[in-house]
Parts: C-alpha cells; sequence; structure tokens
C-alpha cells in the first residue's frame, strides 16, 4: 500500500489548463474557418477538449473529487468556447450590417 503524499498537487491546475486550451482552440477555430464550418468543428474541439479533461486528471491520480474536477473541465471548457462563439457570431452579425 502506498502512503499518501504529504503535499499533493492541486488538481485545480489542470482544470485550468484544458480551459486555456478551449480558449486557444476555439480562437484559432474561428479565425481559421469560415462561418459555416465554424460550429460543426466547435462541436468537435469540444468533444476533443473533454476527452482531455479525462486524461489531464486521470493523469493527477487522485480520486478525490474526480468527478467534481472533470465536469469542472468540461462546463468551463462549454462556457468559454461558448462565449467565443458569441463574439465571433455578433462580429460576423455586425459586418453584414
Amino acid at each position: 500500500m502506498s502512503e499518501p503524499a504529504l503535499a499533493p498537487r492541486n488538481a485545480f491546475h489542470g482544470v485550468i489548463a484544458v480551459w486555456i486550451v478551449s480558449l486557444v482552440t476555439a480562437l484559432t477555430l474561428g479565425v481559421v474557418l469560415s462561418e459555416q464550418d465554424r460550429v460543426p468543428w466547435l462541436v468537435i474541439a469540444f468533444g476533443g477538449v473533454v476527452l482531455l479533461g479525462f486524461a489531464v486528471q486521470l493523469a493527477y491520480g487522485r480520486a478525490q473529487g474526480f468527478i467534481a474536477r472533470v465536469a469542472a473541465s468540461a462546463a468551463g471548457s462549454l462556457v468559454v468556447m461558448g462565449l467565443v462563439s458569441a463574439v465571433f457570431a455578433l462580429s460576423a452579425l455586425a459586418a453584414a450590417f
């Protein structure tokens, strides 16, 4: 049986890292893709970010709070990607006028 770590790593850093990856991904897709292709690729990217959130939290190896951390990663990424896509949608709407 292994002994618990005296000062375990803060697993919330992994949540922040996933949010940053989702922000960079959404910005990159928003700039590179056309308006018609943006939404399907954002959905695909969100699926990848959710899988990344699972992988990051599994890498920490701490069972306590695992579901909450993965849920925070997914929910935060959804909010970040939603806000970025809303900004791109508003800019496209403003450009139409």
